[in-house]
């Protein structure tokens, strides 16, 4: 008996497609350096031409998330090739970001960002948390490497929580319980006159001026110098994750660390107290070479360093993760951009507020 053929449209119709729910597909793929370290997350397109600062806009609570858990975020990868992509996604991430920032250069391209610190090459810039000297500080910063150095220049990065948690308890304890001072001494030929720092010539202004920013103010050696002092804090909790963060610049401050031919230099010329400048404890007592040497050494054993790529951009909590540069060969482009500013005032409330609740 001859068998009926089957028509071709029954047997595709047999077929089941099997459904693609576009609403759960993410475009990015995520990885680590290392699969014991969380820092930095690595963020990469799983398409082609994914766009980074859509992505990020449409997400950002989650990317917000993941920040807290690792403490900063490298997206590479996404074909970012100007400031005005870079600021794009910075803004895409950040509520706001912040325009006013007097320690950097501007790019002079995009709006809201500038290049990294103007630092000889060969130096290396030391470990610190972004504005953690003063009484207000970007809450993220992120990087653009718009050009790689031939040799060196990586960026460093350490978790705040981490150093705090591995410092000697009896060091960690004063830095807790004293905070830190730091101080800044306007001497002629050293540093910009402070007629120049504070746009004025008339004394009273100054001093209104500091009190207004909550810093000490003192004219020395007959009037012709001005030292001015700021107390911060050395260890805070983070508003968010409610962790202790070793939350300073006491590294990038503090005479010992500066090169041994520097600061035998500045020792030889200035007394401790008149140094352009210093750091204290909060108490104005002198932190011992030896912690400092013991905090570099955790710095140093908890760092994480990774080789910058062209169009990569790090994003990083300033309040969980301190940041450094390595010495450089060739020419080297990274820009900044700093968001969601808050103060010292807020941080102690929010932490306040969240423990009576």
């Amino acid at each position: 008996m001859e068998k009926t053929p089957t028509s071709p449209r029954k047997n595709l119709g047999t077929i089941r497609r099997k459904a693609v729910d576009l609403a759960n597909f993410n475009p990015v793929r995520e990885s680590r350096l290392r699969d014991d370290q969380l820092l930095p997350l690595i963020l990469e397109p799983a398409i082609e031409q994914a766009d980074l600062a859509d992505w990020v806009r449409n997400n950002r609570q989650q990317i917000e998330r993941k920040l807290y858990q690792h403490g900063g975020i490298l997206f590479r990868g996404f074909g970012l090739k100007t400031p005005e992509d870079f600021e794009q996604v910075a803004g895409a991430l950040c509520q706001e970001l912040y325009a006013e920032y007097g320690d950097l250069p501007r790019e002079g391209v995009a709006g809201k960002v500038y290049t990294s610190t103007p630092y000889p090459n060969d130096k290396a810039i030391l470990y610190h948390a972004e504005s953690s000297h003063l009484h207000s500080w970007p809450t993220k910063i992120n990087f653009f490497c718009m050009k790689a150095a031939s040799e060196g220049g990586c960026t460093p990065i350490v978790d705040l929580r981490t150093v705090y948690q591995k410092l000697d308890p009896r060091v960690r304890n004063q830095f807790e319980e004293k905070g830190l001072m730091y101080v800044r001494n306007f001497s002629a030929g050293v540093d910009v006159p402070w007629q120049r720092f504070f746009h004025t010539e008339d004394k009273a202004a100054v001093e209104a001026e500091c009190k207004k920013a909550g810093m000490g103010c003192e004219w020395t050696h007959d009037g012709e110098t001005l030292r001015i002092s700021q107390v911060c804090q050395s260890v805070t909790q983070h508003p968010v994750t409610g962790e202790k963060t070793f939350f300073n610049q006491v590294q990038l401050h503090h005479v010992h660390c500066l090169d041994p031919e520097v600061r035998e230099s500045l020792l030889s010329i200035f007394s401790r107290k008149d140094l352009p400048r210093h750091v204290y404890f909060g108490d104005g007592s002198e932190i011992e070479d030896s912690v400092m040497d013991h905090v570099g050494e955790v710095y140093e054993q908890n760092a994480v360093r990774f080789q910058w790529q062209a169009g990569d951009m790090v994003s990083l909590d300033n309040m969980l993760v301190a940041h450094a540069r390595d010495p450089f060969v060739g020419e080297r482009k990274i820009l900044v951009a700093l968001g969601d500013m808050i103060t010292d005032k807020e941080v102690t409330r929010i932490n306040q507020e969240t423990a009576n609740a």
